[in-house]
């Protein structure tokens, strides 16, 4: 089935599809594709990720605090073109101090938690769905984000969007997206969030999701919310950092009851999908995050 994007779509009813047109039946057999097959193992019949998980795909050679070159395409799949696309957004942080050193913000924890949520999905969490070995980065301007459905943001307590990115990602929310923002801790990058948020859709408000909301229910049964670290964080004995003690699940819900907006706050899910091989890191922060995120995936693909 050819990919319909959202410029083949008339102006008046335009809206991302990442499948096909035809939403109702499509979403459906999406979903069918994405439940374990009888007997199959879910991802909750693990400990944590199966042992071997990182060192099968070369991903556990590094030692801590080692980041590795990213490896070859395994034999056999595409790099592009699959039913899910892991995307990453670029964009603009001038008062962040990864500046320096990491080029800014977006990159933290790239590429290795995009290629580690990647290979985890695949072949961790028993589902057939296809899914692109090779992720994207776009910035906001960027047209070909209008063709993925999902839209990674990390570090967003730096976030600094102009009123043309602003514009840009509110149409691309409106029109079907989804934008799932993680890594921020404490009051000083909460209130950048909101107030960046506000230039996206001032109409709606940041809330809690109560672990009722479809959500948590979209693949796996997820009933608690955890707080995810970050590995050096882990190291020094907690799982909270810059005063952010209380984790959060949050999001933009908008009027037709879509959340358009999730959001991970005082956690670190893409450290634990980066340090998910690592001895040091505990296997029920990387199980959580990946639990969490797997059914923002779906979630954002069928409604």
């Amino acid at each position: 089935m050819r990919k319909l994007r959202i410029r083949d779509v008339p102006n008046n009813k335009r809206r991302i599809f990442s499948v096909c047109g035809l939403t109702g039946v499509c979403a459906l057999l999406l979903l069918s594709t994405l439940m374990p097959a009888e007997g199959q193992q879910r991802p909750e019949d693990f400990g944590g990720p199966p042992r071997g998980f990182g060192s099968q795909r070369g991903f556990g050679s590094r030692g801590f605090g080692q980041r590795r070159e990213r490896r070859p395409t395994p034999p056999g799949m595409s790099e592009t073109g699959g039913e899910f696309t892991f995307v990453r957004a670029i964009y603009s942080s001038p008062y962040s101090p990864y500046n320096t050193w990491r080029g800014g913000s977006w990159t933290v924890d790239f590429p290795e938690a995009d290629d580690h949520f990647i290979t985890g999905v695949r072949d961790w969490t028993g589902t057939s769905l296809n899914i692109s070995s090779r992720p994207e980065q776009l910035p906001l301007l960027d047209d070909r984000l209008f063709d993925f459905p999902f839209l990674y943001m990390v570090e967003p307590g730096f976030l600094d969007l102009s009123a043309e990115e602003a514009a840009r990602l509110r149409e691309y929310l409106l029109r079907g997206g989804f934008l799932y923002l993680d890594d921020f801790h404490g009051e000083s990058e909460w209130r950048n969030v909101q107030e960046q948020l506000s230039k996206v859709l001032p109409e709606y408000q940041i809330v809690d999701l109560p672990l009722t909301h479809p959500i948590f229910h979209s693949y796996l049964d997820i009933d608690e919310v955890v707080q995810v670290p970050g590995l050096h964080t882990w190291v020094r004995g907690v799982t909270h950092e810059k005063g952010g003690i209380t984790p959060h699940y949050m999001g933009v819900v908008d009027k037709h009851d879509r959340v358009v907006v999730f959001i991970t706050r005082n956690c670190d899910f893409g450290d634990a999908w980066e340090w998910i091989d690592d001895p040091m890191y505990p296997s029920k922060y990387g199980l959580a995050a990946y639990k969490v995120a797997i059914n923002a995936v779906i979630y954002s693909m069928t409604h």
